[in-house]
């Protein structure tokens, strides 16, 4: 079987890095490359996976509703990544 399998990607995963790199300025101490991957990864792990191979291939599906409540979804999971980030460093400064 052949295939071209590394044109395949989660969509949310572009969306995703960009909100984590937005959001950065208001977390500066958060803001190091380890943390922010630390908070992709759990923003990520809140959002089902839709992969797609081309970006345009999932806009065209989607409805503006559903484009809305995507981009409301990564927002939301963006704000509780950082939120879950910062407290369990909080919790590990206090050991």
């Amino acid at each position: 079987m052949s295939g071209d399998f590394d044109s395949i990607f989660n969509h949310h995963e572009r969306a995703v890095f960009e909100a984590v790199r937005a959001a950065a300025p208001r977390f500066a101490h958060l803001a190091t490359p380890e943390l922010l991957a630390d908070i992709a990864c759990v923003a990520l792990n809140r959002l089902p996976p839709r992969y797609i191979r081309h970006e345009v291939d999932f806009a065209f599906y989607l409805t503006d509703k559903e484009r809305r409540d995507n981009d409301r979804a990564i927002a939301e999971a963006v704000s509780f990544a950082f939120e879950f980030v910062q407290a369990r460093r909080a919790m590990r400064a206090r050991v």
